[in-house]
């Protein structure tokens, strides 16, 4: 009996001192989510709350800062990975910095311009002499409206162009603008809410693009695989688990977003007209022609003077079949 009480003690010892091992390797990284705490990081949101990210090794601080700060601290080796957009990606990529796309987020790229009931928005081409509004000469709003403006034939020539920073829907209001440039995911929720009739231009209608991905750096990539491939894992398992179960994203989203409660009608359309941007067979996965098609609207748009290698731009390595 003493023989097996002795093992037993040191099997637990063994056990636990394994456990405090596996509790000691996780790392504590800052995630840069590029915007301020909001329903469209459910994602991130159910993957802290279910344990995947800490299963995966990391213990997670986030960081609402500005993703070209992400951009740079990641380029730099300061911190693993960032959330950013197709748009920042190539832009970075043209600066020499040695950023890449490691999964694919928005399948679909949500932008839209949208004006009120009394100004017809059948086409592209309907863009011509309006006054539009858009947050910034830069980003992914501005580059779904270069999008759009080439579909319809146009250039910004042919439109009165108004940076109007993030008030878009007071300018439509107030008749300061015809048509704003807006996340398509969000401010027609919010004009339906209110009881606000508009026409709307679906980017992705017109343009396959690049919206939010995830991003890591290329000594990442190479000298820790394996820690790339957790943390894509452990993503990509939140993304599914919310598409899948709407309810309990939007519950998980509570505890993450203050006075959230306070706005739940309008902000669960917002997740549910967000999850049709995010649906797609093989998540994660990027095509090089999105890739392509944005990186031509940069050059074009002198947002970039010149392209780089699209397959420099992404890696679908750490993404399952």
């Amino acid at each position: 009996m003493r023989k097996w009480s002795l093992m037993l003690s040191v099997l637990l010892v063994v056990s636990l001192a394994g456990c405090g091992g596996r509790e000691t390797e996780r790392e504590a990284i800052t995630l840069p989510m590029g915007y301020v705490a909001d329903v469209q990081f459910s994602p991130i949101y159910m993957g802290l709350e279910r344990g995947y990210f800490q299963e995966a090794g990391y213990d997670i601080t986030l960081d609402y800062r500005w993703e070209t700060d992400g951009l740079r601290l990641v380029a730099a080796g300061t911190l693993p990975f960032t959330i950013a957009s197709g748009d920042q990606v190539i832009q970075a990529r043209s600066q020499g910095l040695p950023v890449v796309a490691i999964a694919s987020w928005y399948r679909k790229f949500p932008v839209a311009i949208v004006s009120l009931a009394d100004i017809p928005l059948d086409t592209p081409a309907d863009l011509r002499g309006l006054r539009i509004g858009t947050p910034e000469t830069f980003g992914a709003s501005y580059i779904g409206l270069r999008a759009l403006l080439a579909a319809g034939g146009l250039t910004e020539k042919d439109i009165e162009l108004q940076v109007i920073g993030y008030s878009q829907i007071p300018a439509l209001l107030t008749e300061t603008v015809d048509a704003v440039v807006v996340y398509a995911n969000n401010t027609p929720s919010v004009l339906e809410e209110e009881g606000i009739a508009y026409h709307i231009l679906y980017v992705a209608d017109y343009a396959e693009l690049v919206s939010n991905v995830l991003v890591t750096n290329e000594t990442m990539i190479r000298e820790h695989p394996e820690r790339v491939a957790a943390f894509v894992k452990a993503f990509l398992q939140s993304l599914a688990e919310v598409l899948e179960d709407p309810d309990a994203a939007f519950e998980v989203c509570k505890k993450y977003i203050t006075g959230l409660e306070e706005n739940a009608a309008a902000q669960r359309a917002v997740l549910e007209t967000t999850l049709t941007y995010w649906q797609a067979p093989d998540l994660g996965h990027f095509t090089p022609e999105a890739w392509a098609t944005a990186q031509q609207v940069m050059l074009e748009a002198g947002l970039i003077t010149q392209p780089v290698p699209v397959e420099s731009l992404f890696t679908n390595q750490f993404v399952q079949p």
